[in-house]
């Protein structure tokens, strides 16, 4: 190790996803399942904002807090989805990832815990570790289900925060509204942190998406446009809650990553005003083909939400196997980076149909070996 290294940084991992990635631009014509982005670009209309941004001039920083057409537009989103929460305000970050960091480092204290389900977001325990926090993943196999039962046997006198995610990276499960409710109701009734990644709500394929701030007035939301609108690289998210914690994640965001791009900001708001109806009805009926095409030699919870279908692998471990369908010239992901547990592997079905099908075939053909 490099002496100037820190533990810190010597601590992590890098991403297993991202050596997936780096695999797959030396492979020759793969069939690519790994990647946890939409397969379609950003609309047209919110490229042309982004130009119109930039030829306007609108390159300098942002306030740190984001410019106020944006923010104003999304105070009236939060307001009208939330009309009972009297304290609840709204930032853009830079990203939901830089949400996700800020709202560890304003409220996770060393020796705090933080409860999260396994499987999870590989950014989860890594971002409790770096402020010192303790990560509790409480496990949620076979189904993936959020268990409130599970959750409050977890909780001890440490305990500062649960992080919720639904739809949920890496398994496509949502949570029910009782499950949330109950969930949001423990937060409230400990005075725990409860905060909702719901960066994949726009991708809700059997029932409205529900959020537990609406059980929990409290709750910290981080959202934005990454999924939703293909704005991945962009890093334009947000977040709400209560007025005084968004001004401690405001005071770091202005040390640390200063603004979400202008340009993009800009962008945003057009985005806003953009009809997702299609991409979701499209991306329900992939969801249908791997599931429809994978369930009867597979186990697997099909998923409500998200873009991601989380199989249990046809041999004992799940790295294993996916070594073998990447010599195969097949990229997914191996489960045991989003889990304690190598059993699963992760298939995204954000793809060309003709990679979908091609996939499948394979698998297929891979689960009677």
């Amino acid at each position: 190790m490099h002496p100037w290294i820190s533990d810190r940084a010597e601590s992590f991992d890098s991403s297993g996803i991202r050596r997936v990635f780096d695999l797959a631009a030396k492979l020759k014509d793969p069939i690519n399942l790994s990647i946890g982005q939409p397969d379609f670009d950003v609309p047209d209309e919110v490229k042309k904002a982004a130009i119109q941004a930039i030829e306007a001039g609108k390159n300098a920083y942002s306030p740190t807090q984001g410019i106020g057409p944006l923010r104003e537009r999304l105070q009236s989103q939060v307001a009208e989805q939330y009309p009972d929460h009297d304290d609840r305000d709204v930032f853009v970050s830079s990203g939901t990832s830089g949400g996700l960091m800020l709202s560890m480092l304003s409220m996770i204290n060393p020796g705090d815990e933080v409860i999260y389900l396994d499987p999870f977001f590989v950014m989860y325990p890594a971002l409790v570790q770096m402020c010192g926090g303790i990560p509790v993943p409480v496990d949620s196999y076979p189904d993936f289900r959020l268990d409130p039962a599970k959750i409050e046997a977890a909780v001890t006198p440490r305990t500062k925060m649960i992080l919720l995610n639904s739809p949920a990276n890496p398994t496509g499960v949502t949570a029910t509204a009782a499950e949330l409710k109950q969930v949001a109701e423990l937060a409230a009734e400990k005075n725990i942190v409860l905060v909702s990644d719901e960066i994949y709500s726009n991708f809700h394929y059997d029932d409205e998406f529900v959020s537990p701030a609406l059980y929990n007035d409290q709750t910290i939301v981080i959202n934005g446009f990454s999924k939703s609108h293909a704005m991945t690289g962009w890093r334009v998210g947000y977040v709400h809650g209560p007025t005084e914690v968004m001004a401690a994640m405001l005071k770091l965001q202005q040390y640390s990553f200063v603004c979400a791009p202008q340009p993009a900001q800009w962008a945003a708001i057009r985005a806003m005003e953009v009809s997702l109806d299609g991409y979701l009805d499209d991306y329900r009926r992939k969801r249908d083909l791997v599931v429809d095409g994978l369930s009867d030699c597979y186990e697997l919870a099909k998923p409500g939400g998200a873009f991601y279908v989380f199989p249990k692998a046809p041999v004992a471990s799940g790295a294993a196997f996916v070594e073998k369908a990447i010599s195969r010239g097949l990229l997914i992901i191996p489960g045991n980076i989003f889990s304690h547990r190598d059993s699963h592997f992760r298939i995204s079905f954000a793809a060309p149909d003709e990679t979908l099908h091609r996939g499948i075939e394979l698998l297929r053909e891979l689960a009677k070996n």
